[in-house]
C-alpha cells in the first residue's frame, strides 16, 4: 500500500530522531573515552596525560638542551609533552601557555621570559587545577608557583667574583695595594636570577672595590647600570665598545665580570675591537659553560664559565613533577630564600662548579661534551 504523507512524515521524523539519538551517543562516547585517557584526568597508575614545557628562547644552546633533555626524562616517566619556546618574546610566552592550560595539560614546566608578566595566565592555571614548576628563573609575583628548580644562583655570582680575584692575584683588601680597572655586567633585568647572579659576585668584590685595589672607572657600579636586557650578546658588545671609548684611552681593563656566556661573547668582541689580544685580553668570567665559550677558554679568549649540568635540573624538574601528579611531595632543599614577593617557593637548588681552561676536561668526563666536540 503507497503510504500517506502523514505516515512518510512520521515516518521521517522517527528516523531523525533515531539518527540523532545515535549520533549523540556516539559524540557521549568519544568524549568519554578522550577524558578518561586526555590530559585532564589522571590515569589509574598516576601515569599519563601531558606536561606542557614553556621554555624562553633558542637563542641559547642551554635552554634548546634544557627542554629536550625534560621532554625526554618526562617521557621516559611515562608522561606525553608539549615543549614550547617563546622567542624571548613575553607575548608569545603567555600565549603558549593559554594553549596548553586549554588543552588541558596535567603539570607546567616554565622557564620564564619574564618572570613578573605571568600573573594572568597562571591563575588560568590554578583555577584549571594544573600544578606549576618555575624552572631556573623564579616567577614573580604569584602565589600560583608550587615548586622551584634551580642552582644555587648567588654562589654562580661568587664563584665569578672569587674567579676575579684570584687571577688578578688580591687575596685580601688593603688600602694603598696596586689597583685594577674593572667593569661589570649583570643579566636580563626582567630575569629575577639576575639579582642572585650580581648579588653573589657583589659580596665578594665590595670589599676589594671600597679598599681602591678594584676600580671601575666607568663608575657604573649599581645593578641597574649593569644590566642586559634578554641577556643579549649583541647588546652587551655595544655597551662594552662604549665603555672603553670612553673611559679607557690611556687605561686597560684588567677584569670584566660578565654573567653569562653569550653576554661574554659580545664583551669580548668588543674587546678585540679595541685591540685586545692574547694575553692584553683582560679576565671575562661567564655561565652555562655553552660550546662556543668552552672553545674560547681554550683558544685563551674568554677566561672562565661556570658550569650547570642542565641535564641534573631537568631530571630534578622531572621528579618535581611526577612527585606532584602522583600526590606526593617533592624533595627541597631550600625553604626560605626565594620569596617571589607573594611567597617563599619551595625550591631544590643544585652545585654549579667553575670552569677555565686547567679543567675542562671535566665537561668531557662529565659526558657534557665529548673530547672531538673540544677540538
Amino acid at each position: 500500500m503507497k503510504p500517506t504523507r502523514t505516515h512518510r512524515t512520521r515516518h521521517t521524523r522517527t528516523l531523525l530522531v533515531t539518527a540523532s539519538a545515535a549520533l549523540l551517543a556516539l559524540s557521549l562516547t568519544a568524549c568519554g573515552q578522550e577524558a578518561r585517557g586526555g590530559s585532564r584526568y589522571k590515569a589509574d597508575d598516576g601515569k599519563g596525560g601531558t606536561v606542557g614545557i614553556a621554555m624562553p628562547t633558542k637563542s641559547s644552546e642551554r635552554w634548546i638542551a634544557d627542554g629536550q633533555n625534560m621532554a625526554k626524562q618526562f617521557q621516559k616517566s611515562g608522561y606525553k609533552t608539549d615543549l614550547q619556546y617563546g622567542d624571548d618574546k613575553v607575548e608569545n610566552q603567555v600565549a603558549q601557555l593559554e594553549n596548553m592550560i586549554t588543552k588541558g595539560h596535567r603539570l607546567l614546566v616554565v622557564g620564564a621570559i619574564d618572570g613578573s608578566a605571568l600573573t594572568d595566565v597562571l591563575q588560568r592555571a590554578k583555577d584549571a587545577g594544573i600544578p606549576v614548576i618555575s624552572y631556573d628563573r623564579l616567577i614573580m609575583g604569584t602565589e600560583n608557583v608550587d615548586y622551584y628548580a634551580s642552582f644555587d644562583n648567588e654562589k654562580v655570582g661568587e664563584l665569578q667574583g672569587r674567579y676575579i680575584l684570584d687571577r688578578l692575584g688580591l687575596k685580601k683588601p688593603e688600602k694603598g695595594g696596586k689597583s685594577y680597572n674593572v667593569e661589570l655586567f649583570a643579566g636580563s633585568p626582567d630575569d629575577n636570577n639576575t639579582k642572585y647572579f650580581w648579588n653573589g659576585a657583589i659580596k665578594v668584590l665590595k670589599p676589594y672595590l671600597d679598599s681602591g685595589q678594584l676600580v671601575v672607572r666607568s663608575k657604573q657600579t649599581k645593578m641597574n647600570q649593569a644590566t642586559t636586557l634578554r641577556w643579549d650578546g649583541g647588546t652587551a658588545q655595544k655597551r662594552m665598545d662604549d665603555l672603553i671609548s670612553k673611559n679607557y684611552g690611556e687605561q686597560k681593563v684588567d677584569a670584566v665580570l660578565s654573567p653569562y656566556d653569550g653576554i661574554s661573547i659580545g664583551i669580548i668582541s668588543a674587546l678585540k675591537s679595541a685591540g685586545y689580544s692574547g694575553k692584553d685580553l683582560p679576565v671575562v668570567t661567564g655561565q652555562d659553560a655553552e660550546l662556543a665559550s668552552v672553545k674560547s677558554i681554550m683558544r685563551g679568549d674568554q677566561t672562565q664559565t661556570v658550569f650547570k649540568d642542565t641535564r641534573k635540573l631537568a631530571a630534578q624538574a622531572v621528579q618535581m613533577g611526577d612527585a606532584v601528579l602522583n600526590d606526593k611531595k617533592p624533595k627541597v632543599n631550600n625553604t626560605k630564600d626565594y620569596d617571589n614577593g607573594k611567597k617563599v617557593v619551595p625550591s631544590y637548588l643544585l652545585k654549579p662548579v667553575s670552569i677555565d681552561k686547567k679543567n675542562t676536561q671535566l665537561l668531557v668526563d662529565e659526558g657534557y661534551f665529548t673530547a672531538g666536540q673540544l677540538r
